[in-house]
């Protein structure tokens, strides 16, 4: 198993490109409901 070096500059551009991936990403309300669903149980 490989463990990413979190200190490298490369993990950090990775990091940042997947995150900008998801802040633009298009929300899709049917995706959110089965993700709240699902997680209903772990809330309490």
């Amino acid at each position: 198993m490989r463990t990413p070096d979190v200190h490298s500059p490369q993990f950090a551009a990775e990091a940042h490109r997947q995150s900008a991936m998801v802040a633009t990403a298009r929300a899709d309300d049917k995706d959110m409901e089965f993700v709240e669903a699902v997680s209903e149980d772990w809330l309490g």
